[in-house]
């Protein structure tokens, strides 16, 4: 389960939220604006906030009325099994109450809240008050064959009758269900395929490791149906898969990807040498094999391997065209997390300008997610909380080469890694870095990890919400750093945007070493436009000190620019109209670039 939120709606309700997060790993407080000064993050809509974030799968805790947080989660409720856990505390401490997801987590995480508090969780689940056991929520390392006949089994518990436990389960003979060994309703521990009914639960003990080879892109679906065939042939239940395995050649093949997805199990690699060290154990160990990749077995291998040393072999290699699948026994439940290490993962997130309240739930999501988080130390300090608990890799601004290749080595050796931008990581910023890499392919392993990209508020964005609507018709970005682009170049392009007319946002206006580009952009663009153009110098954006002022073209002074600041350029067609006092940019003006619905109704009109 990811770290919770802590939803708080008044101030009063912050210092218990705070007492809250101390005992909650990770958990960030997200206070509303307005009301809640000291959050972690602000939002301005309590609904929109709370429904974005129960779809997106993240755990709520609301310091508030139970009322509310029903009313806005209301519409969103569907299947009980696939909800976060929702967790409602009174603003003193005093009550903590599970409303959604008792089973998924969140009767735990009530009882952790109140434990805080010296209160009581208002579980209300039936079965965990009579017996201290929730029949549909084996522990971890177990799987419940039939979920959906719990309630009824657990209703005929409550009205009287007994059980009976059948096979080795700990958890359930130390419970304080009544037990009878005579009794008709009965629990079943097994490794074999039942089915399960109203009056015998079957549990699943995750003992087995699926071993897995195949050849490159080989038919996702012909190695699914090769695993599952293997199982059912042998009699073994998929509930009881603990985890794929395969070798460390195979992290980036969808097929072995998609049979792991198939049972909702992780999938884990381990490298030849590693599989190697089996080749004693193996019933069809292969020269072939060695030859081609460096081990004798791979689906055996993997198995073995993934069983631990006192594992066995319960099903051999069998083949389909392009793949094998192999089975081995655990003697107990297979920790999956220490067995091989999974596909390794970077997530390249743009934070925004900085402030927690311009991050997008999906960033929030995968920096929740990361174990690793690489970036310039300034931008991990703007995380906050979102940082606890997490390696940090700080590495100094115009070093990042190095932090990409810091990024892609974590991942490749199967960590999660989270590499952080400000603004969007897309644009002047590290995602194009880490692609570069991975296509100069210098590391192999690199092209094996998952990427994936999630967008953050550019700094000309946030310019242009702060001023008006400058960028309301077509616009262009520009870096004035000569570091990695020559002054030809860009000066060519400046003269592009001049002649298309375009807004122009200009990124690296200056640094201390480089001061003439900005007034050679400025000479090169008034010749193209009037000296009234209006000019945008955005300093800080979404960070203390933020200024957001307005200029002309002719009247721009570079002097007054810094590094920190992004300036932008209106086209010939740009106004700034009085705001009555209410604009952003020099107490009282918007700016703005009409897109021609005037010109449109002229057209219309009779």
């Amino acid at each position: 389960m990811s770290p919770p939120i802590l939803i708080v709606l008044s101030q009063t309700g912050l210092e218990t939220a705070r007492s809250a997060q101390a005992v909650l790993p990770g958990a960030q407080i997200h206070g509303l604006a307005g009301r809640v000064s000291g959050a972690d993050l602000g939002f301005e809509a309590t609904a929109e906030h709370l429904r974005a974030h129960f779809s997106a799968g993240r755990p709520i805790v609301g310091f508030c009325a139970t009322g509310v947080l029903i009313r806005i989660l209301a519409p969103l409720l569907a299947d009980k099994r696939e909800e976060p856990p929702v967790v409602a505390v009174a603003e003193d401490g005093s009550a903590v109450v599970p409303l959604l997801g008792g089973h998924r987590g969140a009767n735990a995480l009530a009882a952790r809240i109140a434990d805080a508090f010296g209160a009581t969780a208002a579980v209300t689940t039936a079965g965990d008050l009579r017996f201290g056991i929730a029949l549909d929520e084996p522990p971890e390392g177990w799987t419940i064959a039939n979920p959906g006949d719990a309630k009824a089994f657990m209703a005929e518990l409550l009205a009287g009758a007994a059980c009976r436990i059948e096979g080795d389960a700990p958890w359930l003979a130390a419970s304080d269900l009544p037990l009878d060994e005579d009794a008709a309703l009965s629990l079943s521990a097994t490794l074999r395929a039942e089915a399960g009914s109203p009056r015998r639960l079957v549990y699943h003990p995750r003992r087995l490791a699926v071993g897995l080879g195949c050849e490159r892109d080989a038919d996702p679906e012909e190695v699914t149906a090769l695993m599952r065939a293997t199982l059912a042939e042998a009699g073994l239940a998929e509930g009881a898969v603990a985890l794929v395995a395969s070798l460390d050649l195979k992290a980036d093949e969808p097929a072995v990807h998609a049979a792991a997805a198939a049972l909702a199990v992780p999938a884990r690699f381990f490298d030849a040498a590693r599989l190697e060290r089996e080749a004693p154990r193996l019933a069809t160990p292969s020269e072939a094999v060695f030859r081609e990749v460096g081990c004798h077995g791979v689906a055996e291998g993997a198995a073995l391997a993934a069983a631990g040393p006192d594992g066995t072999l319960v099903v051999a290699k069998r083949k389909s065209a392009r793949a094998t699948c192999a089975v081995a026994l655990a003697p107990e439940p297979i920790d999956a997390a220490r067995a091989g290490r999974p596909r390794g993962r970077l997530a390249i997130v743009g934070i925004g300008p900085g402030a927690p309240a311009w991050r997008t739930p999906e960033a929030e999501a995968w920096l929740a997610r990361a174990s690793d988080l690489v970036g310039y130390g300034l931008y991990l300090d703007l995380l906050g909380p979102a940082a606890e608990g997490k390696h940090r890799h700080d590495l100094p601004l115009g070093e990042e080469e190095a932090r990409a290749r810091l990024a892609l080595d974590l991942a490749s050796q199967g960590r999660d890694v989270a590499l952080v931008s400000s603004g969007d990581a897309g644009i002047y910023a590290m995602a194009t870095l880490v692609f570069e890499l991975m296509d100069r392919g210098e590391r192999p392993e690199w092209r094996r990890i998952e990427v994936a990209v999630t967008p953050g508020i550019s700094a000309l964005q946030a310019a242009a919400a702060r001023a008006g609507a400058p960028l309301g018709h077509d616009f262009c970005t520009i870096s004035l750093s000569d570091l990695l682009t020559p002054w030809e170049v860009i000066e060519r392009r400046i003269r592009a945007a001049a002649e298309g007319d375009f807004v122009i946002a200009i990124y690296n206006p200056v640094s201390r070493r480089r001061t003439g580009q900005l007034p050679a952009l400025r000479e090169i663009l008034l010749a193209r436009r009037p000296a009234e153009t209006p000019v945008i110098l955005a300093r800080n954006l979404g960070r203390p000190g933020e200024t957001v002022r307005a200029t002309t073209l002719g009247a721009l002074d570079p002097a007054e620019v810094d590094m920190l600041t992004l300036v932008v350029v209106g086209s010939s067609e740009t106004r700034m109209v009085a705001g009555q006092g209410n604009g952003s940019v020099d107490g009282g003006a918007w700016i703005y670039t009409p897109r021609g619905y005037a010109a449109k109704r002229m057209q219309e009109r009779p």
